[in-house]
């Protein structure tokens, strides 16, 4: 074969593809991986309950969709309560979630999280996304 002694190692079989880890609880799949399954490591599965998911109502912190279209801020529902915010924030430690930017004169920070969120939030048609944009002053 031409070209250096270097050069011809490079086609030479690598005793690492050959090295079989031996000790790991996860089966290999086809390609190589190690599949995890079952395993205390894997993300929690959420727990199935037999009442249905609610967002209004007691103990629940959500405000009620307006039946006045021209209603502003809490009033015209569709988000969070600060309650519901600070309880979230409770029982999810690191979250960053905020409650809607619904002041006329906002600071420069909360007003480019306003302008982001009306732009996500533009194709929204449902009672409860244009509550949410009324909310927002979208």
């Amino acid at each position: 074969m031409p070209g250096s002694e270097r050069q011809n190692n490079m086609f030479e079989a690598s005793p690492v593809k050959n090295y079989i880890q031996e000790g790991n609880p996860f089966p290999v799949t086809s390609c190589g991986r190690r599949r995890n399954l079952g395993s205390p490591l894997e993300k929690r599965k959420r727990k199935k309950s037999n009442e249905p998911r609610r967002t209004i109502g007691k103990g629940k912190n959500f405000n009620k969709v307006a039946k006045d279209k021209k209603a502003r801020g809490g009033a015209a529902g569709g988000g969070m309560t600060e309650k519901g915010v600070r309880e979230y924030r409770r029982k999810n430690p690191g979250s960053k979630l905020q409650t809607a930017v619904t002041g006329k004169n906002p600071s420069k920070k909360d007003a480019a999280r306003r302008k982001s969120f009306c732009a996500r939030s533009r194709n929204w048609k449902s009672e409860r996304g244009l509550a949410a944009r009324r909310r927002w002053r979208c």
